[in-house]
């Protein structure tokens, strides 16, 4: 499925789709793909202020930091890849995806080894567009197909013709 984000605020309501299919055992992680500046961040920004608990969460981008724990439910574990080029991810990552009530983000995730990648994954690739944003979206494994079939019909305003 390719997306047509026209703005900002179009991939905040994104992110907010997201989250309101979202289980509480979430079982899947989203890795997020993209160049600097694509909307990756402002995506999470959005599918974090619609959860329960949103309101002592304050999303930024953990490119210092590594992981930003979101005091969310299901909690969100937000990793950003992008310092740890060519590094495997830290024990926080790999506790996090066996967490069932964690749903894992990765910005950068393009810099995961292969055996780093969770088995369940959505995965977002961000492309240039002449206007606004593309966003690749692909399902692999169960709970994510299952997840994706349940909030489709609210991502095809977003299509891409």
């Amino acid at each position: 499925m390719l997306l047509r984000l026209a703005d900002a605020e179009e991939t905040l309501e994104f992110g907010r789709i997201l989250a309101k299919g979202l289980p509480a055992e979430p079982g899947f992680a989203i890795l997020l793909e993209g160049d600097l500046g694509a909307g990756k961040t402002t995506l999470v920004r959005g599918l974090v202020s619609a959860l329960p608990g949103s309101e002592q969460a304050e999303v930024s981008s953990p490119s210092f930091t590594i992981c930003n724990l979101y005091p969310t439910r299901p909690q969100v574990a937000h990793f950003d890849l992008y310092r740890q080029q060519g590094s495997a991810p830290d024990d926080q990552y790999c506790e996090s995806l066996e967490s069932p009530f964690t749903l894992v983000v990765v910005e950068w995730a393009q810099y995961l080894a292969p055996a780093d990648m969770p088995e369940d994954v959505l995965r977002l690739t961000w492309q240039p567009a002449e206007a606004g944003r593309l966003v690749k979206l692909e399902a692999r494994g169960q709970a994510t197909e299952r997840y994706l079939h349940g909030i489709y019909g609210k991502l095809r305003r977003f299509a891409a013709s």
